[in-house]
């Protein structure tokens, strides 16, 4: 199969532990990291981390990439941006110790107290990313920018990033759910999908569909979502051989404040979601 298999496994566990045990119970073996007991990945002190890698080592799951911070939805566009400056330099020394590639990433919200105007904000987000897409080079890291939050959660926006910074330390992680989601519209997923399919370098699947109580869309699993099949069989047939990681953001959603209270069932929607990804990908790679 030219797909591999990771996700965001404290979706499914708080413990280091937990998301261990969630992973083998899908028959996986890679990870993608963010939250650990509450703490962000970036924000573990050395001690923290060192055993975080040789527990991951001694089980035998790799990192994927480092679900980072850097211009999320905590961090608007008036913010200090040497904090994410720190963050990459923090963290790229123990991403290349592991062989990780992918620090994602986002462009930082509109300050919704004091928003910048439209032609300032994009001038400013854009200034931001080329100076960390710099850092990210010397560091001999990607960031992979996230269509979540920021100036580049549009289809416009993230256009005029991609054109402003060629930088290849800067590329996209196309998030197959978060897009339906904002725009309650399948087909709004796709259409951002194929305009930056050549600059994407990674794939969250998170899936949507219409809220059957009405009101905005919701999270689902890949059978209830037809966009998932189609972008998996485009990725599939332009030779996509990278990670699909899976998001599922149905039992727990860390920037919506939304964690794991049952961690039973927050595991078994986790494994039968990439159990069941896993089938779609097969399927669509013959």
């Amino acid at each position: 199969m030219s797909f591999s298999f990771t996700g965001f496994a404290d979706e499914a566990d708080k413990t280091l532990a937990g998301q261990i045990e969630t992973l083998k119970r899908a028959n996986w073996s890679a990870i993608e990291l963010r939250l650990i007991e509450g703490t962000n990945v970036c924000d573990l002190s050395d001690d923290k981390w060192a055993s975080v890698r040789d527990q991951l080592a001694d089980s035998g799951i790799e990192i994927v990439g480092f679900g980072g911070q850097v211009g999320n939805w905590a961090r608007p566009i008036t913010g200090d941006m040497q904090k994410d400056i720190d963050e990459i330099q923090r963290v790229a020394p123990r991403m290349k110790e592991v062989g990780c590639q992918f620090l994602r990433i986002m462009s930082y919200p509109n300050d919704p107290d004091n928003p910048l105007p439209r032609e300032q904000y994009r001038d400013e987000a854009i200034r931001r990313v080329a100076i960390l897409a710099e850092h990210a080079e010397k560091e001999g890291i990607i960031l992979v920018h996230e269509n979540c939050s920021g100036y580049g959660e549009s289809l416009e926006g993230v256009l005029e990033l991609m054109e402003a910074v060629p930088n290849p330390a800067f590329q996209l992680v196309m998030d197959t759910g978060n897009t339906s989601l904002h725009e309650n519209d399948v087909e709004a997923t796709w259409k951002y999908y194929e305009a930056t399919r050549d600059r994407t370098a990674h794939v969250h699947i998170k899936c949507a569909k219409p809220n059957p109580e009405g009101g905005d869309y919701i999270t689902c699993f890949p059978h209830e979502d037809p966009v998932q099949e189609r972008i998996l069989k485009d990725l599939a047939e332009r030779g996509y051989n990278g990670w699909l990681s899976i998001e599922p953001h149905i039992m727990a959603a860390v920037h919506a404040g939304k964690d794991v209270e049952d961690a039973e069932a927050a595991v078994k929607v986790w494994v039968d979601y990439a159990n069941e990804l896993e089938a779609l990908a097969r399927k669509v790679e013959g």
